[in-house]
């Protein structure tokens, strides 16, 4: 099933940023962090059982919505499309990847840091954007100086947001969903602390009730 990227900020709170590296982790980790509540988890490329952890948790848990994060490549934007990411995120922009992530015509979240380059990125259709590393870059403060001369882009910031940071974030006006990798750490996968990872999931939830 296809969404719109409305469909995908609408149903997101705090979307899991997530590190597999074991596809047999896969299938429980999709079904711990839809038993806490969450729709919506970014996989990201960062390891070389990405695409098919991604398959898999789809296969587990087919109502939920994951895209795949970390895209900085022509190449992979097309295979995440090919196998079936709802949805593409990137660190950062560049013109090749601007053209390929659009070509997708997935919901896409593109990364940037600055009011320059999330007007350049809008400018190329882009229609919601990832404000990354968002703590490092001017945090939640960069984020509200710039709601007002750009009032109708909506972000998704991701980088160094904790858990108790994240209701700040989410709170603002300019603010859609944030990221964060502390729903499921890599160390948590690895060591298939489901229940840990289902509580901090059902914490997520929450921040958006």
């Amino acid at each position: 099933m296809s969404h719109t990227l409305n469909e995908v900020l609408d149903a997101a709170s705090v979307i899991p940023v997530l590190v597999v590296e074991n596809v047999s982790d896969a299938a429980p980790l999709a079904r711990a962090l839809k038993a806490g509540g969450l729709r919506v988890l970014e996989l990201t490329l960062r390891t070389p059982a990405a695409l098919d952890a991604m398959k898999a948790m789809q296969d587990a848990e087919p109502e939920l919505i994951v895209g795949m994060g970390t895209v900085r490549t022509p190449q992979q934007a097309e295979a995440s499309r090919k196998d079936g990411a709802a949805f593409l995120v990137s660190p950062g922009l560049s013109p090749k990847l601007t053209g390929a992530m659009l070509d997708t015509g997935l919901p896409c979240l593109p990364g940037v840091a600055t009011a320059g380059e999330a007007m350049s990125a809008i400018e190329a259709g882009f229609e919601a954007l990832k404000f990354f590393p968002a703590e490092q870059a001017g945090g939640l403060p960069y984020l509200k100086s710039i709601a007002g001369p750009l009032p109708d882009i909506r972000f998704c910031p991701t980088g160094g947001i904790s858990r108790e940071r994240a209701p700040d974030y989410l709170a603002a006006s300019n603010v859609a969903c944030v990221g964060g990798s502390w729903i499921a750490t890599a160390a948590q996968i690895k060591a298939g602390e489901w229940d840990a990872i289902t509580a901090n999931a059902a914490a997520a939830t929450a921040m958006k009730a």
